[in-house]
């Protein structure tokens, strides 16, 4: 028996030979399952001193990671080394307390797989040092570096490899949260190779670019990098605590009765991509009509797909069993949601309904019933398509390119519009405090502002058969790829994004195609930002009259779309 190096702890000579080391260049394969190796006597590891942590403490051992901050995220380096001092871990590098409790994690699953630490000083540093770690995903790259730096493996380019995961007492591989845009991150930043829990599998395989481990077992991931442990026969675990998606009520616009200028509103909306504000009676329909808009929208793209798959993936929402969903999202959260279930944000990773209905609808039912809070937080999601959120655990910003469809009554009593509330209790007063509940600066951001009034029974008996949503939806994909066309060399891809004075000049209007605008803007009716939302409303109602551009008559009718009289 040799001298024994205070604080270290030698493995037994009698290791099993490792399998052939993983070329950099050679994807990894999942080693088959085996009957867990009986845990060795620490009299036994401590035989030969020429091997084992003589070597080991000169290894750095190195994985890579990814630190997600929304959709974005840093690559962070995992460095491991085994050290003179007490038996322990430490984690440097900013970690948060998930982090820090991995190391406790890490020690019972080595002495499950037959390989424990229980002697060893192991320090782990997170780089860089000023970004900070949160989350279970960097339970796996800590293993890896830790067992290349007890010589457990001999891959020697682990640090050029992607680790995402969290793993359990049993050393089985947990699924986590994030997989999708942390992907994104590390192939942007020119990472090709992950090593990624089974149960987020299907999810990782959405991105084609990438090459991709799915893993059981944390002995799966030492033998695949020439390692040699036996894999304990265990289920895999395929399901994390998911939160239940609840699918929105959506409907067909054959079922509207009458409002004609509601379903035409709808569907410029849809074409152009606009914000729209139903006002009305209760019952007039304008719920049924904004619960019709997700089946007139087009599919959305691969990389639109994606984008929605990503928050979806930040939230723990992405299933991926079924490849892209390319339908848009539709969100209607209840009037009594506060702003910050809106922007998110309130823990790092939490993702608000503004960017859960990225690339889709967001509906507001009884609009003047959120509180002012929530309200005027809308105000700069609907100009930079995106949210900024600040709290003490640091800054992110996510994606919030929706498209917002509001729901009002007249007035508290719900029946005082012009022409109709001969029975309404409201006093002036009343009705304008309640109008004024969405203030100017919110308003003048909605591009089309409709009053609908109650269905008569003429419209019942007369209506007739009414378009179906596929009958609509096909006039709005042709408004789409007329616009997919005009702005193909452009970063916007939709009239409502469009600027004012691109759309002047592309379109060369004289003064005479802008003389009601002109009056409009003199007159005090719209504002600068409002006579360019009106210009690209214009803009839409020509591409699905299929006309070459917005002339005078397009110009009066997006007018009136977007001024109420009464």
């Amino acid at each position: 028996m040799s001298e024994e190096t205070p604080g270290q702890e030698e493995p037994s000579v009698e290791q099993a030979e490792p399998d052939e080391p993983l070329e950099p260049d050679e994807p990894l394969e999942p080693a088959e399952p085996r009957e867990p190796a009986e845990p060795r006597d620490p009299d036994e590891r401590a035989v030969a001193d020429d091997v084992g942590p003589a070597a080991s403490a000169h290894i750095i051992g190195r994985a890579s990671a990814v630190a997600l901050w929304g959709l974005t995220g840093k690559i962070v380096s995992i460095e491991a080394g085994v050290s003179a001092g007490l038996p322990g871990i430490d984690i440097v590098g900013l970690p948060d307390a998930s982090v820090s409790e991995s190391r406790k994690r890490l020690r019972a699953a080595l002495a499950y797989l037959g390989e424990p630490v229980a002697t060893e000083h192991l320090t782990i540093n997170l780089t860089p040092g000023t970004v900070p770690k949160i989350g279970t995903g960097f339970d796996l790259g800590i293993a890896v570096a830790v067992l290349r730096a007890l010589s457990l493996i001999t891959t020697e380019d682990t640090g050029s490899v992607i680790h995402c995961g969290e793993i359990g007492l049993d050393g089985r591989i947990r699924p986590v949260t994030g997989v999708l845009p942390s992907l994104h991150t590390a192939l942007q930043a020119g990472f090709d190779r992950f090593v990624v829990p089974i149960g987020n599998a299907d999810e990782a395989r959405l991105i084609g670019r990438a090459r991709v481990l799915p893993v059981a077992s944390l002995a799966e991931v030492v033998n695949a990098y020439g390692g040699s442990m036996a894999v304990p026969a265990l289920p895999a675990v395929l399901d994390m605590d998911r939160p239940v998606p609840v699918a929105p009520e959506l409907h067909d616009l054959c079922e509207v009765q009458g409002q004609a200028e509601g379903r035409f509103g709808l569907e410029v909306a849809a074409a152009g991509g606009h914000n729209l504000l139903m006002r009305g009676t209760p019952g007039a329909g304008k719920t049924l009509l904004a619960q019709c808009l997700p089946g007139i929208l087009p599919p959305l793209s691969d990389d639109e797909a994606v984008e929605v798959a990503a928050v979806r993936s930040l939230r723990g929402e992405l299933d991926g069993s079924d490849g892209l969903d390319h339908r848009p999202p539709f969100e209607a959260p209840h009037h009594r949601s506060t702003a910050s279930a809106l922007i998110g944000g309130r823990r790092p990773g939490t993702v608000g309904v503004l960017s859960r209905a990225h690339r889709g609808v967001l509906f507001m039912d009884e609009a003047p019933e959120f509180s002012r809070d929530v309200l005027e937080a809308l105000r700069q999601p609907m100009e930079s398509r995106r949210v900024h959120i600040h709290r003490a655990w640091g800054s992110m910003v996510l994606p919030a390119s929706f498209q917002l469809i509001m729901a009002a009554n007249p007035c508290p009593c719900g029946v005082g519009m012009a022409g109709v509330g001969a029975d309404c209790r409201c006093t002036p007063l009343d009705k304008r405090r309640y109008r004024n509940r969405l203030s100017g600066p919110l308003l003048d951001r909605v591009d089309l502002q409709l009053e609908l009034f109650p269905v008569s029974p003429a419209d019942l008996r007369l209506g007739g058969d009414q378009e179906t949503s596929a009958t609509v939806a096909a006039r709005v994909l042709d408004a789409r790829n007329r616009q997919a066309e005009r702005f193909a060399d452009c970063d916007w891809r939709l009239n409502a994004e469009a600027p004012g004075a691109w759309l002047r000049d592309h379109f060369a209007l004289t003064p005479a195609d802008l003389s009601d605008l002109d009056r409009a803007l003199d007159t005090g009716r719209i504002t600068m930002r409002g006579y360019d939302r009106v210009l690209r409303v214009a803009t839409t109602l020509a591409d699905l009259a299929g006309k070459p551009g917005p002339d005078p008559d397009t110009m009066r009718t997006a007018l009136a779309l977007r001024t109420q009289e009464s």
